[in-house]
């Protein structure tokens, strides 16, 4: 609760009226300055009656591609029986707020309001409360309140198609049929024998059983694994229009495809930060794609430091020690071109290393001597240069 510059000047009028007609008995200045008293006094208790609002909201959908329409439900009922609601609402949608009409409500309705909510930028944009703002007759005291909670909507980086992605070391002589080549020693299941089998794997307890002979199936459960890291430190997309720095949305873009594309063939693949973020919260309930997703999502360019405090100096060491997959797609942008030998060291752990360079105008690193450079200008020339990669 607000009092206006005018509830405040009717105040210090009646305390004045109030005073003066007291002090020299003068009963019509003491009449104004009561009802001076009782308007502000009006005001206060129209100011302390709550409204009984609920407020239901659905996104569709909640998560959703850069560009892609999305629209938030709002729905608004009056629980108070007795009276009825004529309210100023907006709902805030990101940065900006939408009106929404509360005029005569009338105990037990609701009503329903659909707007858009723009997806023109990768981000979490976080709709709601709403936020419902009155005013007394006379424009003394002005109220606003929060009512319902809010929700939020992940607008994903676009994902371009990725016909292929790195087989990495681990192969099949016959093919790649079902992603697991086999003969490993790791038991996968029993068939009949076929001549050729060896007869060190007849399974003899289930051939005495079922009266044909039996052979254990072993399978090779070592996959290729994809490693994309993305470099989001400020320095290295020193370039931005509207705070908005291209290249990271580009190298986003790239990280997405690779990550969906990698999901897609059923192959393993992590994604790491050169600036570690909190991890958003997984409730359980959505696929691990959305869970890679909702993290490009989120991810900020953030300050870095530099020399020893470099963190691509320490991420790449600890690569190194862990060895997370057999290839790894390093995307970042122009600002990181002198940074590019601390991928050189990797060469032992990964022997595939792929850069994705967005910016870069054309200006080959030396420092990528080795590895697969991809200077590209934004993320759908990445997936067309991606596929025209014919050795890893």
């Amino acid at each position: 609760m607000r009092i206006t510059a005018r509830g405040i000047g009717l105040l210090v009028a009646a305390a004045v009226l109030l005073g003066t007609g007291f002090g020299f008995g003068y009963v019509e200045l003491t009449l104004l300055g009561a009802a001076a008293t009782v308007a502000a006094a009006c005001a206060i208790g129209y100011a302390a009656w709550r409204p009984r609002l609920a407020v239901h909201r659905t996104a569709d959908p909640d998560r959703v591609g850069r560009g892609e329409p999305a629209a938030m439900t709002l729905t608004v009922r009056n629980r108070d029986r007795l009276r009825a609601a004529s309210l100023v609402a907006e709902d805030r949608c990101g940065s900006r707020r939408v009106a929404v009409p509360l005029l005569k409500l009338r105990p037990g309705r609701d009503t329903v309001v659909r707007y858009p909510v723009p997806t023109h930028r990768r981000g979490v944009i976080t709709v709601g409360p709403l936020l419902v703002t009155g005013e007394d007759a006379l424009g003394l005291v002005r109220v606003a309140r929060s009512h319902g909670g809010s929700v939020e909507i992940w607008v994903h980086p676009r994902v371009h198609h990725l016909a292929a992605v790195p087989s990495g070391v681990a192969r099949s002589l016959d093919g790649r049929i079902d992603r697991v080549p086999h003969g490993s020693i790791t038991f996968d299941s029993l068939r009949e024998y076929v001549v050729g089998d060896e007869l060190r794997r007849v399974h003899w307890r289930t051939s005495a059983r079922i009266g044909e002979l039996m052979v254990r199936e072993h399978v090779d459960t070592s996959l290729p694994r994809i490693v994309v890291l993305l470099d989001n430190r400020a320095a290295a997309h020193p370039d931005r229009v509207a705070g908005v720095a291209e290249t990271f949305e580009s190298a986003c873009e790239a990280a997405a495809s690779v990550v969906v594309a990698a999901r897609r063939d059923d192959l393993p693949v992590t994604l790491a930060l050169v600036a570690p973020e909190p991890a958003p919260t997984d409730t359980g309930t959505t696929p691990a794609d959305a869970n890679f997703l909702d993290r490009l999502a989120a991810v900020e360019l953030r300050p870095a430091g530099q020399g020893a405090d470099d963190p691509l100096r320490a991420t790449t060491n600890r690569l190194r020690q862990e060895r997370l997959g057999d290839t790894l797609v390093f995307l970042t942008g122009p600002g990181a071109a002198p940074d590019l030998g601390y991928l050189g060291g990797l060469r032992g752990a990964y022997p595939s290393v792929v850069v994705g360079m967005f910016g870069a105008a054309g200006v080959a690193p030396a420092a990528a001597a080795g590895m697969v450079l991809l200077d590209v200008p934004d993320g759908a020339a990445f997936a067309a240069e991606w596929d025209g990669v014919r050795r890893w």
